[in-house]
């Protein structure tokens, strides 16, 4: 069934603000995204009621507050407020302005509030939220969402999405999903998770080397490089159909794919000619350009926001160190200086920041720095190998993959490098996260 959502008084409102234009719930001030060091909002999520009188309803509106929790907490903007902390009995306080007690919640710091409703007759599941500001007593915004049982956690998502947006003015990260390789075993493989790394799916078989998935500008492919033919190849997978095509199969390497920002081109280090360089693909595989012209290797392209510069990898100066190139020009500068081996660079959505791993003695950690060569952050630090960021397509998270418990596994942090934690425990060793564009469902 197709999930139907309407728009409630609240939000009603809302609109009718900005066109006479009042000021929109991103103004509020809630949440400042370019402050790294902003406090957590204090947030009071309670059961949502049941509004229909069975069991069944009520085991929903736990796993609906618990989704929504756990959904909000991972933004880093939030600190849920434990729910022994309520002055309201579980699941019997009010969901509307007229029957909330608002003092109660300001007793215990509540800034914001969530309340909401389940409703199940047969198999039809609708899920009402309302988001509050305890202090004001005012509704900012409300929502009813109609689907299946089935639909609970994709309804519970569209609720955060839309609540982060009017917060902050930019959607989050509850439509996008992690790509990632998972080593056993029997082999290496190719996965992909939800933002929270829940819903882990396994796209390959088990191969002897799989290696950096990158995801296409509108989340809809990803290509990877493969040993399965016995040499390095790069292969393009359809997330809509399931069918992967072989897309460059080049004598010699066939490595590192990234996609060009709004484009179905991809740049790749080949080896055909002799040296390991960058070529531009077309997106049937033929080579369309090429890229860097250097007596070192030149690997791992990262582009810019907006497709006009590159960075990567190259060893030109000695050492492995990150260059960007304008790709107007050609014209190539350097941008990493202090570390003696400096890789895996990626391009922050914001265009302001390039985040990269850096190998100091025989352990690594994660950095970024700005455009300029400047601010130069160090956001890992003595928790194992750290390696691989790859940025939420808002810029306010990376996840990245440590050894920090022994195993290779998928971290996630705030871009400011706070709140980092285990995405997911998966046998044997994850590593190589790609995190996609936002996905239209």
């Amino acid at each position: 069934m197709k999930i139907t959502y309407h728009l409630k008084i609240g939000c009603l409102f809302f609109i009718f603000l900005l066109a006479i234009g009042g000021k929109s719930f991103a103004e509020y001030d809630y949440i400042n995204i370019s402050d790294p060091f902003q406090k957590k909002i204090p947030i009071a999520v309670p059961v949502p009621a049941s509004l229909t009188d069975n069991s069944e309803t009520e085991r929903l509106s736990q796993q609906v507050v618990d989704v929504l929790s756990n959904s909000l907490k991972f933004t880093g903007y939030f600190n849920v407020i434990d729910k022994r902390a309520f002055l309201d009995a579980p699941g019997k306080q009010g969901i509307t302005v007229s029957e909330i007690n608002f003092k109660n919640w300001r007793d215990i710091g509540s800034e914001l509030l969530i309340t909401g409703g389940v409703r199940l007759e047969g198999r039809v599941l609708q899920l009402e939220f309302r988001l509050f500001d305890p202090f004001r007593q005012t509704l900012l915004f409300g929502k009813r969402y109609t689907g299946e049982v089935s639909d609970m956690r994709e309804m519970v998502l569209k609720f955060c999405d839309e609540m982060i947006h009017r917060l902050t003015g930019n959607f989050g990260v509850f439509n996008t999903q992690i790509a990632f390789v998972s080593e056993g075993r029997d082999g290496k493989a190719l996965y992909v998770s939800d933002f929270d790394g829940e819903n882990r799916r396994k796209l390959t078989e088990n191969e002897d080397i799989v290696l950096t998935p990158a995801w296409s500008p509108d989340g809809r492919h990803l290509a990877y490089t493969s040993y399965k033919n016995g040499k390095p190849e790069i292969f393009v997978r359809s997330m809509e159909t399931g069918r992967t095509e072989l897309l460059a199969s080049y004598e010699g390497l066939n490595i590192t794919p990234a996609w060009m920002p709004g484009d179905s081109r991809l740049a790749a280090t080949l080896s055909f000619e002799g040296d390991e360089e960058i070529y531009l693909l077309t997106k049937s595989g033929k080579v369309d350009k090429r890229l860097t012209n250097s007596w070192g290797v030149d690997v791992s392209p990262s582009f810019s926001p907006d497709g006009k510069k590159m960075a990567f990898v190259s060893g030109r100066a000695g050492s492995p160190q990150i260059f960007i190139m304008d790709l107007k020009t050609m014209r190539t500068n350097r941008l990493t200086f202090e570390g003696r081996y400096n890789t895996q660079p990626e391009w922050s959505p914001r265009g302001d920041k390039i985040a990269y791993s850096s190998m100091s003695g025989n352990t690594s950690d994660i950095f970024v720095i700005n455009m300029d060569g400047s601010g130069r952050v160090q956001l890992t630090a003595d928790a194992g190998r750290n390696e691989s960021p790859s940025w939420s397509p808002d810029g306010n998270m990376i996840v990245f993959s440590s050894t920090r418990k022994g195993n290779s596994n998928i971290y996630g942090m705030t871009s400011s490098g706070t709140d980092q934690r285990p995405l997911f425990e998966m046998p044997g060793n994850q590593s190589l996260p790609d995190w996609s564009p936002r996905i239209e469902r």
